[in-house]
C-alpha cells in the first residue's frame, strides 16, 4: 500500500541479478521505471513513486528495492 508520508530516496536494482524479465516497469503504476537497451529498469522518475512496493514485491529475482527516508 502507497504511504504518502514516505519519500523515496531511490529505487536499486541489482544488475547482476536481474534478468531483465520488464515485469517490476510493467507493474508500476506511476510508469517510474523504464527499460534500458538490455531490457532491465532504469529510473526515470523517482518523484513520482508512491512506494507501493509492486516492483519489489513482484520481482521474481529479489533484484529491486526501495530505499526510503526511514530506511537506515
Amino acid at each position: 500500500m502507497a504511504r504518502a508520508d514516505v519519500k523515496v530516496k531511490a529505487i536499486e536494482v541489482d544488475r547482476l541479478r536481474c534478468k531483465g524479465c520488464g515485469i517490476c516497469i510493467e507493474f508500476c503504476p506511476r510508469e517510474v521505471l523504464e527499460a534500458d537497451e538490455e531490457g532491465k529498469p532504469n529510473v526515470v522518475a523517482i518523484e513520482k513513486c508512491t512506494a507501493c512496493r509492486l516492483c519489489e514485491l513482484r520481482c521474481p529475482d529479489f533484484a529491486i528495492w526501495l530505499r526510503g527516508a526511514d530506511d537506515e
